[in-house]
């Protein structure tokens, strides 16, 4: 799944560390959210939506797949 974790954290002059302490995970889980590697949960994505103040649809893009 895309994302813009790398742009909005970035925009914010965060370091990867800076963002992983206020979401309350690794590094390493941050790195993996911005490679693509790792999909958040539903609960880290709504932190994320709310560090960055904006609905999750506008940090995550899943590419218009439609499994319904």
């Amino acid at each position: 799944m895309r994302n813009r974790v790398p742009e909005l954290r970035r925009e914010r002059a965060w370091s990867q560390q800076q963002l992983a302490d206020v979401l309350g995970v690794s590094r390493q889980t941050v790195i993996s959210i911005e490679r693509g590697r790792f999909d958040p949960s539903l609960p880290l994505a709504f932190r994320l939506a709310r560090v960055f103040e904006c609905p999750i649809e506008a940090i995550f893009d899943d590419g218009g797949a439609t499994d319904m």
